[in-house]
This record gives structure tokens, sequence and C-alpha cells, in this order.
């Protein structure tokens, strides 16, 4: 699926989830960028969330 990417992401986390997603990036043959959409998008889709939903719970 390809998706408009114009949007930055920075985040500051520990050295262990760093080479965790390293890792899990590695073995699915993704960059790190992609295997987070990955992660993100499976946990939304599990839990019911879209776009629209998380920008209304946002106000």
């Amino acid at each position: 699926m390809s998706r408009s990417k114009e949007e930055t992401l920075s985040i500051r986390t520990s050295k262990e989830i760093k080479l965790l997603l390293k890792a899990a990036a590695e073995k699915e043959h993704r960059s790190q960028a992609s295997m987070i959409e990955i992660l993100i998008l499976d946990y939304a889709k599990s839990n019911g969330l879209s776009p629209i939903i998380a920008s209304d719970n946002t106000k």
C-alpha cells in the first residue's frame, strides 16, 4: 500500500527498543521507518483504530 509521506516523526527511546526495531526490520527486510509503520498499522487494525477516530480523540 503506497501512502503519501508528508509528515516527520522524531522519537527518543531506549537502546533496547532501538536494537529490537533494527532486528525486526532486518528480519522482515524492511527499513526501520517501514517497520514502525507496519507495527502501528497492525496495532490500529487489531484495536479498531482509524486515523479519523484517532484525530477525534486528540481534541
